[in-house]
């Protein structure tokens, strides 16, 4: 995986994380569940990077 991947994948988790914070903050469910599932994407594609890695 490169650093760049890896930044991108951590960017992606972290707008994730501020939409999830945001949708409890303002008791917006669909804003929270959106936040939920922009950090489920991150983590699958860096779980993909991980097993291509070890295939290297």
């Amino acid at each position: 995986m490169s650093v760049g991947d890896n930044i991108k994948h951590g960017a992606e988790e972290t707008v994730g994380k501020v939409k999830e914070g945001l949708g409890k903050a303002t008791d917006n469910e669909k804003l929270e569940a959106e936040g939920q599932g922009d950090q489920a994407k991150a983590n699958l594609k860096q779980a993909g990077d991980d097993v291509k890695d070890a295939f290297k």
